[in-house]
């Protein structure tokens, strides 16, 4: 399994009492190399604007960079959500962890390796010409587009477990036949989309979590309401928003799932993917804001992803 990560990523700052920290990565990194994983660490490159451009376009990713500081940190959104920064660091950042998706396209489908991307900042809450909750480019959607366009990949499904709606992956896939999205999130929380009634064309599969789910709630609904689903959709590859916000250690939601749940909810996705896909998965961090959650729950979800396609 090759995991991409960057040093890049590291750097982007935004601000000490801020969440979305370089220290969520750090604890990612560390554990898995004191793990017993065997892995191949690759450097994330830097995104082509062109590829980029299959889902923003380029003149609203250009305003974003135009909005990078010389010093200091500043927010692209007006409150109540001003909280997602740019640091003079930040323009790496960003182009890293979309590059590392679009590098991970290319070994999934030239080497039939899985993949795992450990970078920030995260991508499922950036809409087509908004920036919004941590998220500049979406990170996935250009990753399925890329399948799409070079590989001529018919049918991609989108797994996100992440405790936050992706709002920002179903505004760019709700009318769009050729992808699927399937998402498990608290409701109602940020960023207040994600109603089960939201349901595209026949293609957005949104299952609802009341604050307090339990391990075994969360298994059941995610099966009944998103694998069952995309198991029905039968796509060529599968792409995960691997969010671990919905530990019940995690500070920004309501959620019980604990560290050995992410395995059996990898291994279910999984699972469809060697029916339907040839195995084929890539994984992107998202979210995840408790470190002691993170380094745990990301070795359950790299153990039922590791094997070799």
């Amino acid at each position: 399994m090759i995991i991409y990560t960057h040093n890049d990523c590291l750097k982007k700052f935004n601000g000490h009492t801020h969440p979305e920290r370089k220290e969520r990565l750090e604890s990612i990194l560390n554990s898995i190399k004191s793990s017993n994983l065997e892995v191949e660490f690759k450097e994330a490159p830097l995104a082509d604007l062109e590829i980029v451009s299959l889902v923003h376009p380029k003149r609203h990713i250009k305003q974003i960079f135009s909005n990078i500081p010389k010093e200091g940190i500043v927010g692209v959104e007006k409150e109540p959500y001003a909280d997602t920064m740019l640091c003079p660091d930040s323009k790496n950042a960003i182009l890293r962890s979309c590059g590392a998706g679009i590098a991970a396209v290319k070994d999934l489908m030239l080497k039939n390796e899985r993949v795992f991307c450990a970078v920030r900042p995260p991508g499922h809450h950036a809409e087509t010409v908004r920036a919004n909750g941590f998220c500049f480019i979406n990170n996935i959607a250009v990753a399925a587009r890329y399948l799409q366009k070079q590989y001529k990949i018919n049918k991609v499904a989108i797994i996100d477990f992440d405790v936050h709606h992706g709002n920002g992956t179903q505004e760019i896939f709700y009318k769009d036949q050729s992808v699927a999205y399937g998402s498990s999130h608290e409701f109602p929380l940020f960023p207040g989309t994600g109603a089960e009634n939201e349901t595209g064309v026949g293609n957005i599969f949104n299952a609802t979590l009341k604050a307090g789910t339990t391990s075994k709630e969360f298994i059941a609904i995610f099966d009944q309401k998103v694998l069952r689903a995309i198991d029905k959709f039968k796509p060529e590859v599968i792409l995960i928003s691997a969010g671990f916000d919905a530990h019940i250690r995690d500070p920004l939601a309501n959620i019980n799932l604990v560290s050995e749940d992410f395995f059996k909810i990898t291994k279910n996705i999984v699972d469809i993917a060697n029916i339907h896909s040839k195995g084929r998965v890539i994984s992107f961090l998202e979210g995840g804001y408790d470190l002691q959650a993170l380094s745990e729950s990301i070795i359950e979800h790299l153990n039922a992803l590791k094997p070799h396609i």
